[in-house]
């Protein structure tokens, strides 16, 4: 049998397998209710539907504490040790409720595009809590991701560049005139923009005397520029001469055809698959920079590709902790009342919000998982259907999913199990408060898988568990993972599905 040319599968609809491809890519997990409203679409029909929930801003309350106005007070060096210790403390409790509350947002959120580009962002223009200490500088940054998480290249390029906690972590807040620090310098060419090859150690030393001078305000933490420790002298970088300060090189870097192709290409193995096409991210690249570098352009390319849609692309990409977790709950229709101790359980997987391991971020792919964090990602799916009707009655995500509490007391920390931000506290001990937390946390969803698969449709229990498989897994089950009986009860079915080594996999 001859195959259906690509033009003529582009031009029919996506079908149901097409719309879950769709979905399970550009957001955390597939629902049945989304599935129906993608799959009678033609493709550009169904991309521009998902780039048309681009937002800006999130759907859920931020904490109190990270969005106030009063001054950051960061201690001096000088500074008691009291009062640098209480400082740290408060800065640590800011973060869990910062991690906590990125999750609930995920949950909540009617455009998973938006957080999962937001956390691309947050991956490629790296930063972490970890050596920027304030909470609130890391709380801006993601708020600068998502304004810009499906907007302009060039200016998320210049925000995040100027953005307080990226210019605290690459310390380009010691870059002065005399005494260039030339780390971000190098990371914003072989990170963000040209990527390894495409630069000199020259152009590292005349980029950092151009960024001397960016600085921020220690009370606000906004970007200032301070023109006394500035090099205004001439510079030359990738062959061009002049009197550059920071945003100039910026635009020199932009100019390179390099930089659209790097940043394609890391679209192409987060969307796509593990291996870039490179004459496939040539072209995008080049509709890329020709629109403005509207990311919205790359994406629409690369969605609308025939590799895309390729049945050998599917279930190639592992999911990242945060796909697996956040993706479990949506598919499976519950949604926490506290989305903090599953923020703890995807640090427990390898991938802790708010602190990359490195300069590099996560590496993805294949590295997701290792003997460790496939014991925990193997706990995690068997404890969502361990605790089946529970405690509290299953509530639909719609209405369970209510803003998270601005801001967790101290002591509701302390009743949750979370860490106490005590940086006295036992290691093993605050271990096992967090396990805790999160065992709680499992117990409270009250999953109904009897319910949920009745939810799904079809004529008969075993056209929905069919339904079921399709929804959850990308490709057919690999099943040696847990076999699923005959006999098996809808609890006992779910898990076996949820345990096969295909739903690892996108």
């Amino acid at each position: 049998m001859l195959a259906t040319p690509p033009a003529a599968l582009a031009a029919a609809p996506i079908g149901e397998d097409g719309a879950r491809h769709l979905l399970a890519r550009t957001g955390f997990g597939p629902t049945e209710a989304g599935i129906r409203a993608y799959a009678l679409l033609e493709r550009d029909a169904a991309i521009a539907k998902v780039l048309a929930t681009a937002r800006t801003t999130p759907v859920t309350a931020p904490p109190a504490d990270l969005i106030a106005d009063a001054p950051l007070r960061v201690p001096r060096k000088d500074a008691a040790p009291a009062d640098r210790k209480a400082f740290m403390t408060e800065q640590i409790r800011e973060g869990v409720e910062l991690r906590g509350w990125w999750m609930g947002e995920m949950l909540s959120t009617d455009s998973p595009l938006t957080e999962r580009m937001t956390l691309f962002w947050h991956n490629h223009f790296v930063s972490s809590q970890q050596k920027v200490r304030v909470a609130r500088l890391m709380y801006l940054q993601n708020v600068t991701f998502r304004a810009n998480a499906l907007g302009d290249f060039r200016a998320l390029l210049h925000a995040a560049s100027k953005d307080a906690a990226m210019l605290v972590y690459l310390d380009g807040v010691r870059n002065r005139r005399g005494a260039p620090n030339e780390n971000f310098a190098r990371e914003v060419m072989e990170l963000f923009t040209l990527g390894e090859g495409h630069y000199s150690e020259a152009d590292v030393k005349e980029a950092a005397r151009a960024f001397s001078g960016w600085s921020i305000d220690r009370e606000t933490g906004r970007f200032v520029f301070r023109r006394a420790l500035h090099d205004s002298g001439m510079k030359t970088v990738l062959g061009a001469t002049g009197r550059f300060d920071g945003d100039q090189v910026l635009d020199l870097l932009l100019a390179r055809p390099e930089t659209a192709e790097f940043v394609v290409a890391k679209l192409w193995r987060e969307f796509v698959s593990p291996e870039p096409d490179e004459r496939e991210v040539k072209r995008i690249a080049a509709d890329f920079r020709r629109s403005g570098w509207r990311i919205t352009v790359a994406l629409r390319s690369l969605l609308a590709s025939d590799a895309f849609w390729a049945p050998a692309q599917r279930g190639v990409l592992v999911k990242s902790p945060v796909e697996l977790v956040v993706g479990t709950l949506v598919s499976l229709d519950v949604a926490p009342r506290n989305a903090t101790p599953f923020a703890l359980a995807i640090a427990g997987m390898g991938q802790n919000l708010f602190s990359p391991p490195n300069v590099k971020g996560w590496r993805g792919g294949d590295a997701w998982i290792d003997t460790n964090t496939l014991l925990a990602r193997k706990q995690f799916v068997e404890s969502v259907s361990r605790y089946e009707e529970s405690r509290i009655a299953m509530q639909p995500a719609a209405t369970a999913a209510a803003p998270l509490p601005a801001r967790l007391p101290r002591a509701a920390i302390a009743s949750e199990g979370i860490p106490a931000a005590d940086g006295d506290e036992d290691p093993q001990a605050r271990a096992r408060r967090i396990a805790r937390a999160i065992d709680r946390a499992f117990r409270d969803l009250g999953f109904s898988a009897t319910r949920w698969i009745a939810s799904l449709p079809g004529d008969s229990s075993a056209d929905r568990r069919q339904a079921a498989v399709a929804l959850l897994l990308p490709i057919p089950p690999v099943g040696s993972g847990a076999e699923v009986p005959k006999d098996a009860d809808a609890l006992g079915f779910v898990r076996a599905v949820l345990l096969d080594p295909a739903y690892q996999l996108k």
